[in-house]
C-alpha cells in the first residue's frame, strides 16, 4: 500500500513499514504547508492509500463519509510513546481498507521517580 505521514508522524516508524508498504512523507512531497482537508485531496489523487496521523482531532474537521483513503491516528506523536505500540501501529496500517479510521491509543505513563 501506498502510505504517507503527516508532518507530526515520526519518521523512524516507516523502518517498520517498509518492505510491506511504500512510505512517503509529506514534507518530501512539498505537501508539509496543506491543512487537513487538502492533504487528504492531495494524498487521495496521488493514489495513497493510507494516511498516519497524530491529528485526533481530523475526524471532526473533515466528513470522511466518502474518503477513499485510510486514516490510522497515532494517540502520541513522540517516538518513545510510539515505540512500544509498533505492533498496533503496523496492524492498523496492514489492514486499513478505503475510508477506513483506526485510532491508536498510546497513554503517557509517568515514570514513578
Amino acid at each position: 500500500m501506498l502510505v504517507l505521514f503527516d508532518n507530526g508522524t515520526p519518521r523512524t516508524l516507516a523502518r517498520y513499514l517498509v518492505g510491506r508498504h511504500t512510505v512517503t512523507e509529506a514534507r518530501a512531497r512539498k505537501w508539509d504547508e496543506l491543512v487537513n482537508g487538502d492533504l487528504l485531496e492531495a494524498a487521495e489523487s496521488a493514489g495513497f492509500e493510507v494516511l498516519v496521523t497524530v491529528d485526533k482531532n481530523l475526524r471532526y474537521q473533515q466528513n470522511l463519509a466518502k474518503r477513499k483513503i485510510a486514516l490510522v491516528v497515532l494517540g502520541q506523536g513522540r517516538w518513545s510513546l510510539i515505540q512500544p505500540h509498533i505492533p498496533r501501529v503496523v496492524a492498523a496500517v496492514d489492514v486499513a481498507i478505503p475510508g477506513s479510521y483506526a485510532e491508536i491509543e498510546m497513554p503517557y505513563k509517568r515514570r514513578s521517580a
